[in-house]
């Protein structure tokens, strides 16, 4: 099947703007039974883990949601399924990714939010959506979401 690249161009002036976008998208979400991966680049501070955070708590997460920077993933469950928030900062090792039992989560049904995709690649699937998440000069978040997959294209419709 030759999918046509979907690309979508937002700017998030605020962090209003962003959490908007993560209650949009979670409904989406929602829609496919959670069963999706978003892979999430952008420099340190970018906006990656508050976003991530929004669209948690727009999914039923409710208290404190911590970065997985140093335990690599963080589990959820809400009602519509399983959620997998990665923080692949610190990943340097492909044999981590099958001690840590990854290959099984992105196997089974459910959400995984990636951040910094780019050091597991090579065994990370491809993502059904790539958010690239850029700081402008007047703090606002300049977003390229691309569509790699025909769910992600059914996401970003």
């Amino acid at each position: 099947m030759n999918i046509l690249p979907i690309v979508k161009t937002l700017v998030w002036p605020d962090e209003a703007a962003t959490a908007a976008f993560a209650t949009q998208l979670a409904a989406a979400l929602t829609r496919v039974n959670l069963n999706a991966c978003i892979a999430l680049h952008g420099d340190l501070g970018a906006g990656k883990t508050t976003f991530v955070r929004h669209l948690l708590h727009a999914l039923g997460v409710t208290g404190r949601i911590k970065s997985p920077t140093y335990a690599v993933v963080e589990p959820y469950t809400v009602a519509a399924g399983e959620v997998w928030h990665f923080d692949f900062y610190r990943f340097s090792d492909p044999r981590e990714w099958e001690d840590a039992g990854f290959r099984d989560i992105f196997a089974s049904a459910g959400l995984k939010l990636c951040e910094w995709p780019q050091n597991a690649a090579g065994v990370m699937p491809i993502p059904d959506l790539e958010f690239n998440i850029q700081v402008d000069e007047d703090e606002q978040r300049q977003v390229r979401i691309n569509a790699l997959t025909p769910r992600g294209q059914e996401l970003l419709a």
